[in-house]
């Protein structure tokens, strides 16, 4: 999908947010604690190359993503600092994990067997970095007991071919008010630690939830990624520990300003039907920009005013019901501040009913990203 530099939508990136987002983090963090920036799924919309960038000048020390492709793009602008990929890469892109000197998960003891081989067959002389991943309770990848992860971990270290270099896990309620599952979570952690004669260079279980929530967190890193965005990982359920800025705003502009009679239809299916004479302002973006279908009834922002959305929304444009006539090229605020008027992306998320992780990443790359000092 090409971005599309040339009408007014624009997601303004300020990185002076990111920056202090990541800043107070590090100043609460213990001594000799390392924060790396998680910038998977394009930063969580924001951009990973300039985000990753940001976080650095703010004092990160490494970065985390999902997938080989997101880390051959961070070592490709120049990015050094260690990249450390959350997901499982198949043995067969081996060469290419140590061709970018990345590190990389292990969640199974076949795939351990299966990568020795395949490193045998590249005869490379640089060891492959590895974190074992312990699956403590959230169910999704890694090694579910201590022994599995000692053997893990003795497999890595007799091998010629390997280097361990770090264990974790992830905690699945550590943005929530109950503790039970978090602490339940934390002695697994703890079990597979007490069997282990050495640990690695990095031990990290806390994600943004565990480093803002959780003090006693184990481990010498932190996986920040949310939070580092300005976004609240708990949405509502928990109080920050401290301000988070939200680094992005969703803006466009009015392209169309009309007076519709009483009765006329607005969008697809006649969904909306107006029940006076009413200013109708067209906005360039719609679904294909991530902007659903189902934001229908939700209200942006024009001149400080909450402006319902009529009708449905397009694939490239939305109605929007207006207080009075305003000359196109008005600003129309979809996330952000307008006046003493705003929107969250958490209110976004609330209309839509998910989680504002998910509204962030379904701003589409045809939306361009700017970013702002």
């Amino acid at each position: 999908m090409v971005v599309t530099y040339h009408r007014p939508t624009r997601a303004l990136i300020h990185k002076r947010a990111i920056e202090e987002n990541i800043r107070q983090e590090i100043q609460r963090l213990p001594k000799g604690t390392e924060l790396f920036a998680v910038v998977k799924a394009q930063g969580y919309g924001h951009g990973a190359v300039a985000t990753a960038q940001t976080a650095l000048a703010a004092g990160a020390t490494g970065f985390c993503v999902a997938t080989l492709d997101e880390a051959i793009e961070l070592r490709e602008v120049g990015i050094v600092e260690p990249i450390l990929i959350l997901s499982v890469v198949f043995p067969s892109y081996l060469s290419l994990v140590l061709d970018y000197d990345l590190s990389i998960t292990v969640a199974t003891r076949d795939w351990l067997s299966e990568a020795q081989e395949m490193l045998t067959e590249i005869g490379s002389d640089v060891p492959l970095k590895l974190h074992i991943k312990a699956d403590t309770g959230m169910g999704r990848i890694g090694f579910l007991t201590p022994e599995e992860v000692k053997a893990a971990a003795q497999f890595i270290k007799n091998s010629p071919n390997m280097v361990w270099e770090g264990l974790f896990t992830h905690f699945s309620t550590a943005d929530e008010a109950d503790t039970a599952y978090w602490e339940l979570q934390n002695q697994r952690f703890n079990n597979i630690m007490a069997v282990l004669d050495e640990k690695p260079h990095y031990v990290h279980t806390s994600n943004s939830a565990t480093a803002l929530w959780h003090k006693d967190f184990p481990g010498n890193m932190v996986r920040y990624g949310v939070a580092m965005y300005g976004l609240n990982p708990s949405g509502h359920a928990l109080p920050e520990t401290y301000p988070l800025t939200p680094a992005l705003e969703l803006v466009s502009e009015l392209i169309q300003v009309k007076e519709l009679a009483k009765g006329e239809g607005i969008g697809y299916g006649e969904t909306y039907i107006t029940s006076d004479n009413e200013w109708i302002g067209t906005v360039p973006i719609g679904y294909a920009d991530g902007w659903l279908r189902k934001m229908q009834g939700f209200s942006v922002l024009v001149d400080g005013n909450y402006c319902e959305i009529v009708g449905r929304v397009c694939m490239d444009q939305l109605m929007i019901r207006l207080p009075k006539e305003y000359s196109v090229g008005t600003q129309v605020t979809l996330i952000g501040k307008n006046g003493s008027a705003e929107v969250t992306m958490q209110d976004v998320a609330d209309h839509l009913d998910t989680i504002h992780y998910e509204v962030a990443c379904m701003i589409s790359e045809r939306v361009p990203r700017i970013y702002k000092e």
